[in-house]
């Protein structure tokens, strides 16, 4: 196996239904997983639910039920948003769970042994909705004189006993862990979070006793924990902590946590003080992405604009939305979608350029060729050029991907796809066909060659569609890693195996340009 690589999402709060920010974080970690796998690491993918906290009670009185009720129902739905886009998580975390109450108690015991906890009086800003503290200084002014959190959340004074953090003591180290490298990115976020930090620290209440929906506090069962300290431990609790479990040791610290620009704080300050505080190893890397805007607006439930993920990849297609929020979006950035550009873009990349150029080649080859692959064919300067632009393009997908810039990368691998097609254009087999037949089955195997790279490189975006793709071109499942575009033998071993190209079936076939439905916008 190859090197060990830890990445873990936010675990999502699931006092509603998914939402396309969910599906969006999700899919990315999931690329990112798969090209790692692709890459030859050892990978372990972690995801899951954080279903503890005031909002979740709220939400369940409203609905006249228990909060462990509604954690178990609508835990379920995160579960099949990821089935339905094709997650393919090594673990599903959920912090009802006795293990996690188990992991969370035992690293607040480790602050406490630290001297890092003590018991006082809180009295200040708090927001429900997202969970977190505010100093009179971040409120902004609502409508009416109102004081909103600076996400627009609303905020109430909070007065009640609690166990304190000293967060202040982690100040100075939390500042030359930000100078040491890229624990924080993208650099817009870890700029934010240094002037946060440097404006000061102040020790941070991480207990509750105005509700008991949580994990006790030891030894002072009147009091819940911090919703925050609760949800954050998870990245420890599937790794079997606090005891020794080959996974922990394999696998801790994280390689990356994937994480929405709006949490990037709890996780960057807070998280990093617990471990420090418990003598836990830190995490490598924080990544903040953007939020995903509807048509330029913010989704909101008062809007309407709420989009339900799997009703849109039901409409157009996993693997189509899966690609699109990764080639639209410049990750990191915040970026907007609509129908319209998902099909558009559809169209033009996948449908359009590769999967029309995939098509051809082996129509062609099926047709012109009886399906048979021939080797021994003379090649000319043309084929060089062109196999060199897809082995550069493919090189930038992956080195753009290692950074997490997907747009880049996928862009850099359209550029391989367009080589190709002005290739055909170029070679026009179809006249070859008559004037001559050798060139001609030369062009369609420099071809075949092509697109069997481009399609296992791109694989870990699309990866039900490539699948499709790579079984009609007789490449077999473990040879569909990165390691195999260096394999220089492979087309010559399927050709002496007497492999014949059948007749093909389209995977990107083109999408009309529907009107939304309810379902999709939350209407």
């Amino acid at each position: 196996m190859g090197e060990p690589y830890y990445i873990t999402t936010a675990i999502s709060y699931p006092n509603g239904k998914p939402h396309i920010g969910h599906a969006y974080e999700a899919i990315a970690a999931d690329v990112i997983a798969r090209h790692r796998k692709a890459e030859g690491f050892d990978v372990r993918f972690q995801t899951g639910t954080d279903e503890h906290g005031l909002k979740m009670a709220q939400k369940a009185r409203e609905l006249d039920t228990t909060p462990a009720t509604l954690a178990s129902e609508m835990s379920q739905y995160f579960i099949d948003m990821c089935a339905s886009l094709n997650i393919d998580y090594d673990v599903f975390i959920r912090t009802t769970e006795p293990r996690h109450h188990a992991a969370t108690q035992e690293l607040w015991r480790r602050m406490e042994a630290r001297g890092d906890l003590y018991l006082d009086r809180y009295e200040g800003w708090y927001s429900v909705r997202d969970e977190a503290y505010y100093d009179e200084s971040e409120l902004v002014a609502g409508e009416g004189g109102t004081r909103l959190s600076p996400q627009g959340t609303p905020v109430e004074w909070t007065v009640e006993e609690s166990w304190f953090f000293r967060l202040s003591k982690y100040q100075e180290p939390l500042l030359a862990l930000y100078n040491s490298g890229e624990f924080i990115r993208p650099e817009s976020r870890r700029n934010e979070i240094q002037r946060f930090v440097e404006g000061g620290l102040r020790d941070l209440s991480v207990s509750r006793t105005s509700f008991d929906w949580g994990i006790k506090v030891p030894g002072s069962d009147d009091h819940v924990m911090y919703v925050w300290v609760d949800a954050l431990t998870n990245y420890l609790t599937g790794l079997g902590f606090p005891e020794d479990t080959p996974e922990y040791a394999k696998w801790w610290p994280a390689d990356l946590h994937l994480i929405g620009k709006d949490i990037v704080r709890f996780h960057t300050v807070y998280w990093p003080a617990f471990l420090m505080s418990a003598g836990v190893p830190l995490p490598r890397q924080v990544f903040g992405h953007g939020f995903l805007l509807n048509r330029g607006q913010k989704e909101s439930k008062s809007l309407g604009n709420v989009t339900d993920p799997i009703a849109l990849s039901q409409r157009y297609g996993v693997d189509v939305l899966r690609y699109f929020l990764l080639r639209e979006v410049a990750f990191g950035q915040d970026g907007s979608y609509s129908p319209e550009a998902i099909v558009t873009r559809a169209n033009a990349e996948l449908a359009n350029s590769f999967g029309n150029l995939a098509q051809r080649t082996l129509s062609m080859i099926f047709k012109n060729c009886d399906g048979e692959l021939k080797t021994g064919l003379e090649i000319v300067d043309a084929d060089v050029a062109l196999s060199e632009a897809v082995t550069l393009g493919i090189e930038g997908l992956r080195r753009a991907f290692l950074d997490l810039d997907f747009s880049a990368g996928l862009e850099s691998w359209m550029r391989a796809v367009f080589a190709c097609n002005q290739y055909v254009d170029e070679m026009a087999p179809w006249a070859l066909r008559k004037s001559d037949p050798e060139r001609m089955t030369a062009v369609l195997m420099v071809l075949f060659r092509c697109v069997r790279s481009l399609a296992i490189a791109v694989r870990p975006v699309v990866p039900t569609a490539i699948d499709r793709l790579l079984d009609q071109m007789g490449i077999a499942p473990e040879a569909r890693g990165y390691a195999a575009l260096a394999d220089s033998t492979w087309f010559e071993t399927l050709a002496e195996n007497d492999y014949r190209v059948a007749k093909p079936e389209g995977v990107f076939p083109r999408l009309e340009m529907p009107e939304e439905t309810p379902e999709e916008t939350g209407a």
